[in-house]
């Protein structure tokens, strides 16, 4: 077998993916593996929901690009239609979730330089948090094993611990545009911020004149069972990055901001080549056309807390390979023991993919639409993945 031409950036399974069909990916050998992990929580609708397919072939059929120097249907209603459910009123649409964000950094830094600011640039973000790849995105996400070998870390990001006001405080100050968080820590390991911590993010940046940022690329678009995460919380950011489930798989981001936000952004400060075209928008406001039906988040809310107890129950059964679950909605973890790859290694033997995550986490995501059958099937099979490793365990004991 030749090399890949592709670059080596990827440790790839062996898994060679032929199809989908809801909650279940299908090998070109025909094993079948229950997807927990929604292609990193983007699959929101599962794999080829009909909807979906129905919207992207309708668009297909009669117009793929046109480029944002002309008007596009689909993102004015998909604008509209993000901005009734949501705190903002202005939407820039991208292709994904770190340029959602660098979208956001800019709005923030513009909003200050129109007031006469143009010192008031730096982004104060949390440790553990991620929010993208690119060179300002990782520099924003402040983790060291993403930042090595690019160079200087780009200015205008400083990083405080999640949960500690009084370093905050001490952060913040003449030269600060916006604090951005995720309001439950995806890559940092289903890390929930605490409600009261949002609270007074929020109170202190309506005391300092700063934004508030709210990236809620992972845990948006019903994945907490509500609409966007914040909104257990009762706080509404200035600005907002989405993407992953917002697409149901098709490359799409978008900015959200207040009016006030996002006055700065006029013609010539930001755009995208590809960002809203036609093909995205028709899919993101058939996702959209799913998510917002009656009754839909109630059910994820509904089948999130079924899962988690089960969950619970496996960790309790489980003390040696497992330790705790946390999460909301249907993003949940499973805090490990053992190192997070080898469940889910064990995992995926036992046919069922998941994510790995930091904090020695393994990331549980299914698709909205999981049924209770198939989340029982997925306990079962976490079940097979925590007994093969006890064994396994058991097995190296005796050895030594």
């Amino acid at each position: 077998m030749s090399a890949s031409a592709l670059f080596g950036t990827y440790a790839r399974s062996n898994l060679n993916i032929d199809h989908g069909e809801g909650v279940w990916l299908i090998t070109d050998d025909g094993r079948r593996f229950l997807d927990c992990g929604s292609g990193i929580a983007v699959n929101a609708l599962g794999h080829c929901h009909p909807h979906l397919v129905s919207a992207l072939k309708a668009q297909a059929d009669k117009l793929w690009h046109v480029s944002n120097l002309h008007p596009i249907a689909g993102q004015e209603r998909l604008g509209k239609r993000l901005s009734e459910a949501t705190f903002a009123d202005r939407v820039f649409f991208s292709n994904s979730g770190a340029e959602a964000m660098e979208a956001a950094i800019k709005t923030a830094r513009r909003y200050h330089y129109d007031r006469g600011h143009p010192d008031r640039f730096h982004i104060v973000t949390f440790e553990g948090a991620f929010h993208g790849r690119t060179i300002a995105t990782i520099a924003a996400g402040g983790q060291a094993k993403y930042l090595e070998g690019f160079g200087p870390k780009a200015p205008g990001f400083d990083q405080v611990p999640v949960g500690d006001l009084e370093a905050l405080k001490k952060v913040v100050g003449p030269h600060t545009a916006a604090i951005a968080i995720e309001p439950v820590q995806g890559e940092g390991g289903i890390r929930e911020i605490p409600t009261e911590f949002l609270r007074q993010l929020r109170q202190l940046c309506d005391d300092e004149g700063i934004l508030l940022i709210f990236d809620e690329i992972q845990t948006g678009v019903g994945r907490t069972g509500k609409l966007f995460a914040h909104e257990w919380s009762g706080v509404s950011p200035d600005i907002m990055a989405i993407a992953k489930g917002i697409g149901g798989g098709f490359p799409l981001g978008a900015c959200l901001a207040t009016e006030e936000a996002a006055a700065g952004m006029v013609p010539g400060t930001h755009g995208t080549t590809f960002g809203g075209n036609p093909l995205a928008m028709a899919v993101g406001n058939a996702v959209l056309d799913i998510i917002l039906e009656d009754g839909f988040l109630e059910e994820v809310q509904a089948k999130g807390l079924s899962f988690k107890q089960k969950l619970a129950g496996l960790v309790d059964g489980h003390p040696r390979v497992l330790d705790s679950v946390r999460g909301t909605g249907l993003m949940l973890g499973l805090k490990c023991v053992v190192p997070v790859a080898d469940f889910v290694g064990a995992a995926r033997e036992a046919g069922l993919l998941a994510v790995p995550a930091g904090d020695n986490v393994v990331r549980i995501m299914p698709p909205l639409t999981i049924s209770e059958d198939e989340i029982s099937e997925a306990v079962a099979r976490l079940e097979a993945a925590a007994q093969s490793l006890e064994q396994k365990l058991t097995l190296e004991g005796a050895a030594e």
